[in-house]
């Protein structure tokens, strides 16, 4: 395994959105081990955090977008494809505006500006999302296949297939991930449209301010007022896409793809399966280890007690943002006996309870020197999936939202096999705790 980076110092980067022209600059700060790639709307008081996760993914046309409530960030892929091709793991970026800047449609203005920056190893190991088993995503005559390859190095084969009445026609590239490969072969390769399609743009009211040299725009005979830099550069640069949609997984991910006339929606559903499978093989190592907090420990945080006490084990915890716990199902459970007595199903509210209890332990960590314990406040979004019933485990996740000086805010999931069986927003009051 290998360790960490971030970059050595502050760097920045000004220009206009691809899509809505406004002009934006995008300052990248260092982060610390762990942080992950998070972008901050700067522009926002206060400044909203948007972490470069497929669970913040807003659905666009032609772009990858990331929100955070009713604040969005566009064409995020093009920088996230220069800080994966540069091994970067942790970074903050800083954006004044509403879009990430074009520049020249390329990936490579960002790969200069952060070389510039300095690349810095820090005190951790990186993980890495390694393709264990084959996925296949399609949507028509289009298709992603991931399958295992070498470990730590990711392989990529596109094909794409405009046709051969067309000047792009089919194109096949090759790209293997390791050392300045990226810098060299798929950064520079920039964004482009047919003519026929930078019409409909614009007829859509994209992209208005763009001309010939700002976006490589292809007719009939090729490139329109511009040149190509690569002779393939067309399918290059739908690999840089492929590359920039992959970090939404939140970690590098290693392996071998194969994608055929692909764009960002189906990228999308890729992450998807990949963080499920990951999740799951992940999610196995953790209940056959040691729990981070047994029985005894979770009683020392939490005031609850028979029958009453819905959380076992805590099995993962990271800082304050997320934990992971486990409630064992059991016959014996005293709520059985009357719910329902021919048919044992665990009550709703009880599974709401289970989950906003491991929510509190995960406060607790933000609060275990502020003198403030978290109480139920209220609950949204609740919804249950499947009926949760003797012999299952719940397996619950929390993750923190927000969390101010009399609130916080967890979302929870809780699943069976794998399976989602409840949901919800959980909010709760932090009060003074009571003196001992």
């Amino acid at each position: 395994m290998s360790q960490q980076q971030t970059i050595k110092t502050e760097a920045e980067l000004s220009g206009r959105g691809l899509f809505t022209g406004l002009p934006a600059t995008v300052r990248f700060k260092p982060a610390p081990a762990g942080s992950g790639v998070t972008f901050v709307r700067a522009d926002q008081n206060p400044p909203i955090r948007i972490a470069a996760r497929i669970d913040n993914l807003s659905k666009r046309a032609r772009r990858t977008a990331l929100r955070n409530g009713t604040v969005a960030i566009e064409t995020v892929e093009h920088c996230l494809a220069a800080v994966r091709g540069l091994g970067i793991d942790n970074l903050d970026i800083e954006l004044d505006g509403a879009e990430v800047p074009a520049a020249d449609g390329s990936a490579l203005p960002f790969v200069e500006v952060l070389r510039e920056a300095g690349i810095e190893p820090l005190a951790g190991e990186r993980e890495v999302v390694q393709i264990v088993e084959p996925i296949r995503v399609s949507d028509g005559d289009a298709e992603l296949v991931a399958w295992p390859g070498e470990p730590d190095r990711l392989d990529i084969i596109y094909e794409l297939d405009y046709g051969a009445d067309t000047a792009v026609g089919r194109q096949i590239h090759r790209f293997t991930l390791e050392g300045d490969s990226f810098t060299r072969e798929i950064a520079p390769a920039r964004t482009f449209v047919t003519d026929r399609e930078a019409e409909q743009l614009r007829a859509a009211g994209l992209g208005t301010h763009l001309t010939y040299q700002d976006i490589l725009v292809i007719g009939e005979q090729g490139p329109i007022e511009n040149a190509y830099r690569f002779p393939d550069e067309c399918v290059r640069h739908k690999i840089l896409d492929l590359i920039g949609d992959l970090m939404l997984l939140g970690s590098p991910v290693c392996g071998r793809i194969y994608a055929r006339k692909s764009g960002h929606n189906l990228n999308h559903e890729l992450v998807r399966k990949l963080g499920e499978q990951h999740s799951a093989a992940h999610l196995q190592a953790l209940l056959s280890g040691v729990p981070k907090l047994d029985i005894q420990q979770v009683q020392r945080t939490l005031p609850h007690r028979y029958p009453m006490l819905l959380v076992d084990r805590v099995i993962e915890v990271e800082g304050d943002r997320r934990a992971i716990g486990i409630k064992n199902v059991t016959i014996n459970e005293p709520f059985f006996v009357g719910h329902y007595p021919r048919q044992p199903i665990m009550p709703g509210v009880l599974i709401i309870e289970a989950m906003a209890q491991l929510g509190g332990i995960l406060l607790s960590r933000k609060l275990e020197h502020t003198g403030k314990v978290a109480v139920l406040l209220s609950l949204d979004r609740v919804k249950f999936r499947r009926p949760v019933t003797p012999g299952d485990q719940l397996v619950m996740e929390a993750q923190a939202r927000r969390v101010k000086s009399r609130t916080g805010e967890v979302y929870c999931q809780a699943r069976v096999h794998g399976d989602l069986a409840a949901e919800a927003e959980i909010r709760f009051m932090l009060v003074d705790a009571e003196p001992n």
